[in-house]
């Protein structure tokens, strides 16, 4: 005859008493959760590691530092007896059968009245796995990690009904692999009604999404079609409003040239609440895609990121490319493809060395990822003979030639 299932059930250990036999490796995995759920918590061990010693040190569990004792599971709501003295281990879960306590023993499951499952969290959600019959640790940890990592990253969608709060997520998407996305800003997609996509946004996302789900491109697609940002504002808000789950998906991070807190200023005096979901920038992973870090011990202390999007002598700019000549480390522009001519002859004339290297990375981290070296005295000429078009981060500094050596092709 199979045996019973264990029948599943959380426990609300807020405030109640929980005593723990043994400070050893089990204990230090187990505790961090009971102190989360507000048990109160009675440790009672001769010894313990430093890291659940830590935990009575910062008063976050109570500490008898000695041998278990017939009566210290009085009062208790449940009990985990994991100590090395397997006779101990026995007579404190005989104490907890005469008492009804729950218990769990982390020797002998079979001698158990209750087994810890294998749980995660994601965003609010407890992810709790057990196997039938006697436990199978290593299964239902493959099966807790696959179902947490599908609630994370978007992959198993269970979208919200009660709790949702309709709103806007403005979502950095990354520099364009959709690897890249980051695993709340991916959940968050796969929660949507209505995105509100940019082009250099990880499009390949856009697949994924359900049949039910409205997109709307927001591209601004140099010198052609684009969508006016007060038409974007406007369009956040309308679908906010009308009770839809909102996500601006934008390329790299929604707050490095990415016009996010116009947004943000613009649900805000409409009454929308608006979460915002940092994203990898372009300025620091498309140089590292391409083999160049922007900082590297004994070439470069700094570097700067600085949009090229405007002319150096152009009335518009706030950049002070005199100082950006001065400085000695990397210098990673974006938006500056076709302005990098008047740029590199303004450091130039401002005394940076002609020779200084430059690289400029199109489509980074893409399956069109594309990488043309250059000077700064050659760059202007480079990017017509080469037709660099883009989108392109363009790094100049010492820093474009540390990985050479390294570089695979």
């Amino acid at each position: 005859m199979a045996e019973n299932p264990a029948y599943p059930v959380g426990l609300r250990l807020t405030g109640r008493r929980v005593v723990v036999i043994g400070g050893g490796q089990v204990a230090q995995r187990r505790l961090p959760a009971l102190i989360a759920a507000g048990a109160d918590i009675v440790l009672v061990s001769p010894g313990a590691t430093p890291s659940v010693e830590a935990m009575a040190d910062t008063g976050e569990i109570t500490w008898h530092r000695r041998p278990y004792e017939d009566g210290d599971l009085a009062d208790a709501w449940y009990a985990l007896v994991a100590s090395s003295d397997t006779e101990a281990n026995r007579l404190a879960s005989a104490e907890a059968e005469r008492n009804r306590v729950w218990c769990v023993r982390s020797d002998d499951a079979s001698q158990a009245t209750a087994w810890t499952p294998a749980t995660g969290r994601s965003e609010g959600v407890t992810v709790a796995v057990l196997t039938g019959g006697a436990p199978d640790p290593r299964r239902t940890a493959a099966i807790r990690d696959a179902v947490v990592e599908g609630l994370r990253d978007g992959t198993l969608v269970a979208p919200h009904h009660r709790t949702r709060t309709p709103g806007v997520a403005l979502v950095g998407g990354g520099p364009g692999d959709p690897d890249l996305i980051t695993v709340r800003g991916r959940r968050l997609l796969a929660e949507a009604d209505v995105v509100i996509a940019d082009r250099l946004g990880p499009r390949d996302l856009l697949d994924e999404l359900p049949p039910h789900v409205e997109v709307i491109d927001a591209a601004k697609i140099p010198y052609g079609r684009f969508m006016a940002q007060e038409a974007i504002n406007n369009a956040l808000i309308e679908h906010a409003k009308a009770g839809k789950a909102v996500v601006r998906l934008k390329g790299g991070d929604p707050y490095v040239f990415g016009r996010g807190m116009e947004e943000l200023h613009a649900l805000a005096e409409a009454g929308i609440p608006c979460t915002v979901v940092p994203g990898i920038s372009s300025s620091i992973s498309v140089p590292g895609a391409a083999g160049i870090p922007v900082t590297h011990r004994g070439v470069a202390h700094e570097f700067t990121v600085v949009s090229g999007h405007v002319a150096p002598d152009d009335a518009r700019s706030l950049v002070d490319w005199e100082a950006l000549a001065r400085l000695t480390g990397t210098l990673v522009i974006l938006m500056g493809v076709d302005k990098i001519g008047a740029i590199a002859r303004t450091l130039i004339a401002h005394g940076k060395n002609p020779e200084t290297p430059v690289a400029l990375v199109q489509e980074g981290t893409t399956a069109a990822q594309r990488r043309v070296d250059a000077t700064l005295a050659t760059v202007g000429e480079t990017v017509t003979t080469q037709d660099v078009r883009p989108p392109a981060v363009i790094v100049i500094g010492d820093v474009v030639t540390v990985g050479s050596a390294h570089l695979t092709t």
